[in-house]
């Protein structure tokens, strides 16, 4: 999904292997996020990143299931990656001519470790 094409204010559950964050978008790729007991305990503004397959590579402004979330955190010098997401649903879309641009998936049963920062190869 796309950032830009989600209005101010869209509220996203996104479920990783990991945790359950949610994500409240400000607009210009910013958000408040909340759902890592270490991270982010508490909605903190970051900037999305985008979504990696684990590598190098960054789709930009783009939240992907099966793909890692990646974004900036005022607290931290290197970028936070989730580990791979599973779902992602906008759980308070507005009914008011717009239909909901996620569909919920289902969600096969969850395992518990923690996040990681980013980190390049030698």
């Amino acid at each position: 999904m796309f950032l830009e094409v989600l209005p101010p204010d869209t509220v996203l559950q996104i479920q990783t292997q990991h945790h359950s964050y949610t994500a409240t978008l400000l607009g210009e790729g910013s958000a408040l996020i909340s759902g890592h007991p270490q991270y982010c305990p508490e909605p903190v503004q970051v900037v999305i990143a985008g979504s990696t397959w684990g590598g190098s590579m960054l789709k930009m402004r783009f939240i992907g299931r099966g793909m890692n979330l990646e974004f900036h955190h005022p607290g931290y010098s290197t970028p936070i990656v989730t580990s791979p997401i599973k779902d992602i649903c906008e759980p308070f879309a507005p009914t008011r001519g717009r239909r909901s641009a996620l569909r919920r998936s289902h969600t096969p049963e969850l395992l518990n470790d923690p996040i990681r920062t980013r980190k390049h190869a030698d």
